[in-house]
């Protein structure tokens, strides 16, 4: 049989295998930890002498992590290279510069040849010998001595030149030099003999390092070099501003030959950065001579090296390896085009007319989409024209906003007299913006480019709403433009909204086509819209009638089913605003007008009830708020008037209980009673009425009424529910007020009042008649036996009162488990009612 341990036993058993397992899992931790660490540093222990040594089986101290290196081998290798080689190039400033002049001529110049000789052909023995990083500082040191060389020369045997040209030469033969000393490092060395034998990954990127020269810093600072001398040069010769910039594009398009050919990948990085870095400072200087020249002909000439630009990058986007350089090089080409051309516009044509003459020839930028370019050049080329009508447009938007934003200052002063024209009416208060004259021809020309590429469905939404819009612009500002009289401007700007709208309804019916799209149509004729009103203030007759039109207009189109969210707030806003005006003509005050203006609300109600009912609920909402800001409007201007204030608050009412008839609306209910309740308070403190119960009793009864219907549909409720809301806004206020009255006839009622709650209570059994009226009661007593009470405390020593606590407190204390079952005995029997 088997023999089965207790359960302590068998416990005790478990714990020690498992703290066995525990214990057998850190060594094999520690051993994994150890054996990762030995396989990282075995690339860097192969280059070392001895390394190839088997590591011991075990970690010197078992219990503890490994010892990490902070440093590998390669890595010390190459600081100490790199300190040396700074260190030698310091001492050699330091003799050149020092040093000098305790040797004579001939010692001078072979100290110089041999040290530099010496530093120049070591190379080549090192790298021979597998030691490419040590070639590699020699090289640099041996470098940095062929400039002191330079520098010495010119100390010695050219000290009468000028510093300039004599550094232009220099830099040119030092850069010729330094080429054609790693193609000869390239020729001496054989290509397996170019780097470090000892490289393990040689099978693998062979074809990298075929590719890779003997000696890795002489080509790219050969390149970094001959960026100086033609500017040198150009600088000695006191060239003028043309010179430069031509010399400038001269040394980006030796950069971009150096960038496109086949050469090691830092020799490319060097001459893409020096085409970009010459090209940018060449282009924006050629730019600026261009469109800051007086004349025609010095425009040509800034024109002429803009070309220059363009013909460099469209031969880097011809022969660029990747399709983004293509990209980028043909946009730049395209920019620096149009800029040439725009330049010399600007030189022989009037000012307003400059930018659509550039907006002209980005246009026609885009006839490069029917080219046999290459797909890349074709995009950028277009992306140039994109920029071009980019920029036309941005140059328009000054008069676009003070167009709709102008009339704004007009609140300020509305019905101020008939305007000259409708310029004068927008831009009173606004500088008129310069060479504005041709803003609707730019905005137009730009539309119809994208309703073009819409019709080709080339990014047919965002080009279809880039249309409308910007033909809608163009027409908003030609009456400005056009300076047409004040009337013929609101026409026009009636006609607008017309056109949007009638542009939404096609769109709504799908005959309009993709490039009229209804939302954008809607929101732009009520910007329209706006304007519109604001433009009109400046005339008593024009404000009246343009809000009626208005109305009358988003009135109609509130007819159409897919018009009626935007379209029905909007004539009530216009409404609203027509009423306001309407009182103001007549010469009513602000709390009489709030009257007319509660008309829109009631509309609003009903228009809202319409369109549940024939299933529109998108409308109800939107209407709905419109009819709400509209009643809110009504508040504010009946604020100075009590009386008025409370007919104003009882209609709001009236038409917020009209809502509640409906079920989706019957939360509207509470608005309406809040409502009605503030209309009752308004107009007792109107008639000056002090007595707060005569402003709580109205509300205890409603409550009370509500409680009880709740009650009777719902007998579980509880009385604090139903009554106690009721019953406090009542009860509270006149104890409030009980207490700083001298009267008798309010702790009177008062008192009556909590009696007969108190006894309706205990009748009924519900706790919040009983608990407050009982309190209620207690209180007012206590009110009535307060100055008896004064008159008694005053009349005893004033040992008394601390004597008869202390007997209270004892006999509390004496039965004060009977005092704790009296007190459970009432908490039950307070349990025990509702």
């Amino acid at each position: 049989m088997t023999n089965i341990p207790p359960p302590a036993e068998e416990l005790r058993l478990l714990d020690a295998e498992l703290r066995q397992l525990d214990a057998r899992r850190a060594v094999l931790l520690r051993r994994r930890e150890w054996l990762v660490h030995v396989l990282r540093t075995a690339s860097a222990q192969r280059s070392v002498p001895g390394a190839g040594q088997m590591p011991p089986v075990w970690p010197v101290a078992p219990g503890a992590a490994a010892p990490r290196t902070e440093a590998t081998a390669p890595g010390v290798q190459n600081v100490l290279l790199l300190l040396g080689g700074i260190l030698l190039t310091v001492a050699a400033i330091a003799f050149t510069l020092v040093g000098w002049g305790h040797l004579g001529i001939t010692g001078r110049a072979l100290v110089l040849a041999a040290v530099t000789l010496a530093a120049l052909s070591a190379p080549v023995w090192l790298l021979r010998r597998g030691l490419g990083s040590t070639a590699e500082a020699v090289a640099a040191l041996g470098m940095a001595l062929t400039v002191l060389d330079a520098y010495a020369l010119h100390e010695v045997a050219f000290d009468g030149s000028g510093g300039l040209g004599y550094a232009a030469a220099a830099s040119a033969v030092l850069s010729a030099a330094w080429a054609a000393y790693g193609a000869a490092a390239d020729l001496l060395v054989p290509r397996s003999d170019a780097g470090s034998p000892t490289r393990p990954d040689r099978a693998r990127a062979g074809a990298a390092t075929a590719a890779r020269p003997a000696l890795r810093l002489p080509l790219p600072c050969a390149v970094v070099t001959a960026q100086v001398p033609l500017l040198l040069w150009a600088l000695a010769v006191d060239a003028g501003p043309h010179t430069l910039t031509a010399v400038l594009l001269v040394t980006a398009a030796a950069d971009t030959v150096v960038a496109l050919r086949p050469a090691h990948a830092p020799v490319r990085i060097v001459g893409l950065v020096g085409t970009c870095v010459a090209g940018a400072l060449g282009v924006l200087s050629a730019g600026w001579l261009c469109w800051s020249a007086a004349a025609p002909v010095a425009a040509a000439r800034g024109a002429a090296l803009l070309l220059l630009a363009a013909a460099i990058a469209l031969a880097a986007a011809r022969y660029a390896p990747k399709p983004e350089v293509a990209l980028c090089a043909s946009l730049a080409a395209g920019l620096c085009l149009v800029a040439g051309a725009g330049g010399v516009l600007r030189a022989w044509l009037p000012g307003e007319w400059t930018v659509p003459g550039c907006l002209a020839l980005g246009i026609a930028l885009l006839t490069a989409v029917r080219t046999p370019l290459p797909r890349p050049m074709r995009q950028g080329v277009v992306g140039a024209s994109l920029v071009v009508q980019g920029l036309a447009v941005l140059w328009t938007l000054p008069l676009v906003a003070g167009t709709l934003l102008g009339p704004v200052a007009l609140i300020e002063r509305p019905w101020s007299g008939t305007p000259l024209d409708i310029r004068d009416a927008v831009f009173q208060d606004a500088a008129w913006p310069s060479y504005a004259t041709a803003a609707p021809l730019v905005l137009a020309a730009v539309a119809g480019v994208l309703a073009l590429a819409e019709r080709r469905a080339v990014r047919r939404p965002a080009s279809g709403v880039g249309a409308l819009v910007l033909a809608w612009a163009a027409v908003v500002v030609t009456p400005v433009v056009l300076e047409l009289p004040y009337g013929a401007g609101l026409v026009a700007h009636g006609a607008v909204v017309v056109v949007a709208l009638g542009i939404a309804e096609r769109a709504r019916r799908g005959t309009g086509g993709p490039s009229a799209p209804a939302p954008t149509a809607l929101v732009l004729a009520l910007v329209t819209s706006v304007t519109l009103a604001l433009v009109s203030l400046a005339t008593e007759a024009g404000t009246i009638t343009v809000l009626l039109a208005l109305a009358a207009l988003f009135g109609v189109a509130s007819t159409r089913p897919g018009l009626v969210a935007f379209t029905a707030p909007a004539a009530l806003a216009h409404a609203t605003a027509l009423a306001c005006a309407a009182g103001a003509s007549a010469g009513l005050r602000p709390e009489h007008t709030a009257l007319l203006v509660l008309v829109v609300p009631a509309v609003a109600a009903l228009v809202a009830a319409r369109a549940a009912r024939a299933g529109r609920s998108a409308a109800t909402v939107p209407v709905e708020a419109a009819g709400a800001a509209a009643a809110l409007l009504a508040l504010t201007l009946a604020v100075t008037d009590l009386p008025v204030l409370a007919s104003v608050l009882a209609l709001c009412g009236v038409v917020a209980a009209g809502t509640a008839l409906r079920p989706e609306r019957r939360r509207a209910g509470h608005a309406a009673a809040a409502l009605f309740l503030l209309a009752a308070w308004v107009r007792l403190a109107a008639w000056e009425v002090t007595t707060p119960e005569a402003y709580t009793l109205p509300v205890s009864v409603a409550a009370l009424a509500v409680g009880h219907l709740r009650r009777r549909r719902d007998p579980s409720v509880s009385s604090w529910t139903a009554h106690g809301a009721g019953l406090s806004v009542t009860l509270v206020p006149s104890l409030l007020a009980m207490w700083g009255d001298p009267h008798w006839l309010r702790p009177l009622l008062l008192g009556t009042a909590a009696l007969a709650l108190t006894l309706v209570g205990a009748r009924s059994r519900l706790q919040a008649p009983l608990v407050l009226g009982g309190g209620t009661l207690a209180l007012v007593a206590l009110h009535e036996l307060a100055p008896y009470i004064a008159q008694v405390v005053g009349v005893l020593p004033r040992w008394a009162p601390p004597a008869l606590a202390g007997l209270v407190l004892l006999a509390l204390g004496a039965t004060y488990e009977q005092r704790l079952r009296d007190a459970r005995r009432l908490r039950e029997a307070l349990g025990r009612l509702h």
